[in-house]
């Protein structure tokens, strides 16, 4: 079980970025959360967070659910969404990294007669957590703290309607991949969740790439953004300190090797006196 540290949960939707980021932490060891979610808890050196890594994959719906149990078992400080996206913007190359401000849930809409007409979903990233980003990646080259737009839908042609309709109606976004908007929905439903996606450029939409140029570009993408991951906790404050199991906690009052005067109202366990003599 994770201990009185800071807690961050860190998600991935491949085991190619599960694997990056788990090469950043130390002190490995499983914790299962259900018997079809496995997580991993590990420390990050340098840094006060317990990390608990987990792995969810597509699609949008999935993760969300997936998501929503780590938070409800575990009760982090923080979420980040670690891994590769593909560019949607000119200026927007493989290799480079972005920083969500907003996720997109860009397939909700309404198709008419005149056209399709987009009703989005979009979900804030935490300032907190955002604003450490910003300081933690200070001069480092082709950082894009923009939007993202994410769905069930793989795009992969650079001509393609779905491409127009991302260009005309999330024009400010630059990047696109497909769990981020049920984690970040998941996140929402938990109430006051710190939340940040982090994504490193893996293609563009392109059908002329190679399958073996792709594997590579997605390697170098998910390091990049795990190691971005990595940087921003360092330079993340924790907020709160977590309760410490079985210490007392709210009105409680302990009684040990202490010497009051004046009046004082309390409860004291008959069973545990003479303990500490």
């Amino acid at each position: 079980m994770p201990d009185n540290r800071p807690l961050v949960v860190i998600v991935t939707g491949l085991p190619l970025e599960y694997e990056s980021m788990r090469s950043h932490l130390t002190n490995l060891r499983k914790h299962w959360i259900a018997p079809a979610v496995r997580t991993e808890l590990g420390d990050l050196p340098g840094s006060p967070w317990q990390v608990a890594l987990a792995e969810v994959g597509p699609p949008a719906s999935s993760a969300a659910v997936i998501v929503a149990s780590v938070v409800h078992r575990l009760s982090p400080d923080a979420l980040l969404f670690v891994g590769v996206a593909g560019a949607l913007k000119d200026g927007v190359e493989v290799g480079d990294l972005v920083v969500a401000t907003r996720i997109y849930a860009f397939q909700g809409g309404k198709e008419t007669p005149e056209g399709f007409y987009a009703r989005p979903q979009s979900w804030h990233s935490s300032h907190w957590i955002h604003q450490a980003a910003r300081h933690a990646l200070l001069g480092q080259p082709r950082v894009h703290f923009s939007p993202i737009a994410a769905g069930d839908v793989i795009l992969n042609h650079e001509r393609s309607s779905l491409l127009d309709q991302l260009r005309r109606s999330y024009n400010d976004a630059v990047a696109i991949e497909m769990e981020g908007a049920g984690i970040a929905h998941a996140a929402h439903l938990a109430g006051h969740m710190e939340t940040l996606t982090i994504r490193g450029i893996s293609d563009v939409a392109d059908a002329t790439k190679k399958p073996e140029d792709q594997r590579g570009a997605q390697r170098t993408a998910a390091s990049r953004a795990a190691t971005a991951a990595a940087d921003v906790l360092r330079a993340l404050e924790p907020r709160h300190s977590r309760p410490v199991q079985g210490s007392y906690a709210g009105d409680h009052i302990d009684f040990r090797g202490s010497t009051f005067f004046g009046a004082v109202a309390g409860k004291i366990d008959v069973e545990s006196q003479g303990r500490d003599e």
